[in-house]
């Protein structure tokens, strides 16, 4: 690990399997750093209502702007609803022009109504926001459920590969000329609009990418040790470290007391035995961090007590490696750790100059550095939580090395 740059904001992403407490944990998460004497952010989708218990009846504002809820603490609330209609107004004021041209009717805010897909853009934005302030030095974020915050934390890359391929640099350049054209031909050229369109959405999804890569930015994943939650947990893991998100730490919620009581003691045992299977499944170098069943829930506060304080070091991001082996084995092998994958869910296509790597529901398109780029895929494995691809020169592409 290492430090965070003076100044810089940390980021850590909540998240874990639908109904296991994942909210309680990111509040109490943000909680312990305030206490630790950092300023603490804390980006929520819960309602304000929820939140203020959470927090112990702290009022939290439902428009959205931060309020401060204990010492050091503050929450703001995200809503996609209203983020979506902004984006819509927003939207419809930049390619007004365009709009009048097409003679299209716009839509007023009342009539807009949240669209799928809203949250996570919601979600990112209010992270951007979030950093664009330059206040927080921690920033805890309660994403959705796990399955859906991996696919979140890879909309940025995934929508800017779409729109590179939708509308190539070439042709947005090529809007320079298109003045001159509409002068020449007295038309008026629409597609302006939607070139400066995808040119903020580029900027705006450069900036969402950027935050999630950043060194500061980690996940913490939280699962109650029952089967279902213990595979999905897994499967999220995987799908973090596939779009390069480090997890800070992995936390077993909900753990029962063991004791005399009959029902007790076997509810302990079952969780035992599912934490174990985990481990070792996903390939942990620590077992996961317990928290017990609380009596009484919601209770942040409680939760914050068990918590130690948020690390200011660094997480390491899973990213690939590319191993020379030329001089021993002629071989080039490029190692992608997937820890929790399961070999069986794993698929693996070129295409070209990329790799397309799938784990389980989670796919990424991975550019190849430029030496594989020119040799044949010769072989590949997965074994230890990583995947490793060999690379043999292609004779056609790869120069000749002078004799001696």
């Amino acid at each position: 690990m290492t430090d965070t740059p003076h100044g810089a904001s940390r980021t850590l992403l909540v998240t874990g399997p639908g109904g296991d407490g994942v909210s309680s944990v990111a509040a109490a998460t943000a909680l312990a750093g305030a206490r630790a004497g950092r300023l603490t952010l804390l980006l929520s989708r819960e309602p304000a209502d929820r939140l203020a218990a959470l927090l112990g009846g702290a009022p939290v504002r439902p428009d959205g702007r931060p309020t401060e809820a204990a010492p050091g603490l503050w929450v703001a609330r995200i809503d996609p609803a209203a983020d979506f209609r902004a984006a819509v107004l927003a939207a419809q004021r930049t390619a007004r022009s365009t709009l009048a041209t097409l003679g299209s009717a716009t839509l007023q805010d009342d009539e807009l109504t949240e669209l799928p897909g809203a949250e996570p853009l919601a979600v990112l934005a209010a992270l951007r926001a979030a950093h664009a302030a330059e206040r927080w030095p921690l920033i805890v974020v309660d994403l959705p459920p796990a399955l859906d915050a991996v696919r979140l934390l890879a909309l940025p890359e995934q929508l800017r590969r779409y729109l590179r391929q939708l509308l190539p640099g070439e042709r947005r350049t090529a809007r320079a000329l298109r003045p001159l054209l509409a002068q020449i031909a007295s038309i008026p050229m629409p597609a302006d609009g939607l070139f400066t369109a995808a040119e903020g959405w580029d900027e705006a999804l450069a900036e969402g990418q950027r935050l999630i890569e950043a060194p500061g930015t980690a996940a913490r994943l939280v699962f109650e040790p029952n089967a279902r939650s213990a595979a999905t947990a897994r499967t999220a893991r995987a799908g973090l470290a596939l779009h390069g998100v480090g997890v800070e730490e992995i936390i077993a919620n909900r753990l029962v007391p063991q004791g005399s009581d009959p029902w007790l003691a076997g509810v302990a045992a079952r969780q035992a035995a599912v934490l174990a299977e985990f481990a070792g499944a996903a390939l942990l170098a620590e077992p996961p961090r317990r928290l017990p069943m609380l009596v009484a829930e919601p209770d942040a506060a409680a939760l914050a007590e068990l918590l130690p304080p948020p690390p200011t070091a660094d997480v390491a991001r899973q990213t690939p490696v590319l191993e020379d082996r030329l001089a021993d084995e002629g071989l080039l092998v490029w190692r992608l750790p997937l820890p929790g994958a399961a070999k069986e869910s794993l698929d693996l296509v070129r295409q070209g100059d990329e790799l397309v790597v799938t784990v389980g529901p989670f796919r990424r398109v991975l550019a190849l550095p430029s030496a594989p780029r020119r040799c044949t895929i010769a072989g590949a494995a997965f074994a230890s939580g990583e995947l490793t691809v060999r690379f043999a020169p292609d004779p056609a592409r790869w120069p000749e090395r002078s004799p001696g």
